[in-house]
């Protein structure tokens, strides 16, 4: 069959065809990145155990703040009272920051934070992995090695504040250092 068509229409209905699918395919787009909704945050979270990665954490945190406390004690040499009162508010500090950071107030943060960034398919997609076997190894795992990295840190830190102590001495030395008398004027 031979065509009618100018070479003027053929082009047109071939960009009418290209039109439709690119508009076609932008309505499909959307429902691709569709958001995910509450639920599929919620098995993600489930999951990847993220509750209980928080209230592992915590612990750490007030070991760390304890340190923190001891370190402000022995620095100010406090009688009894100014330690009871350190203590008082080291333990107003714990309650505060485990309020804040209880999974009750955490959770809705998470969800509204994974729906920004997320979309559905890749939060499917995350929940699937660490509902695997090789997600829950992952998860296993996880604490040690974060254990181990912390431990290489440190040793890789160590020698490096080493320097950093004695250039800091230096630099105090100078400061305290009584000032040299000027240079005689040259006549």
């Amino acid at each position: 069959m031979i065509s009618t068509r100018s070479p003027a229409q053929s082009g047109l209905t071939r960009l009418a065809l290209a039109l439709a699918l690119a508009l076609g395919l932008a309505a499909i787009v959307p429902a691709l990145a569709a958001p995910p909704s509450d639920a599929d945050i919620n098995r993600l979270l489930s999951a990847s155990r993220a509750q209980s990665m928080l209230d592992t954490m915590l612990p750490q945190m007030e070991a760390m703040q304890r340190q923190q406390f001891q370190q402000v004690a022995e620095q100010r040499q406090l009688d009894d009272a100014g330690k009871a009162q350190l203590q008082r508010i080291e333990q107003r500090s714990n309650e505060t920051i485990r309020k804040a950071l209880s999974w009750q107030q955490l959770r809705p943060m998470y969800v509204e934070l994974y729906k920004k960034t997320f979309s559905k398919e890749d939060v499917l997609a995350m929940a699937e992995f660490y509902e695997s076997p090789a997600g829950q190894s992952l998860l296993d795992k996880t604490p040690a090695l974060m254990q181990d990295v912390m431990v290489a840190i440190q040793a890789k830190l160590q020698p490096l504040f080493v320097d950093l102590q004695k250039d800091l001495n230096a630099i105090v030395n100078e400061e305290t250092a009584p000032a040299a008398a000027p240079a005689p004027a040259k006549k």
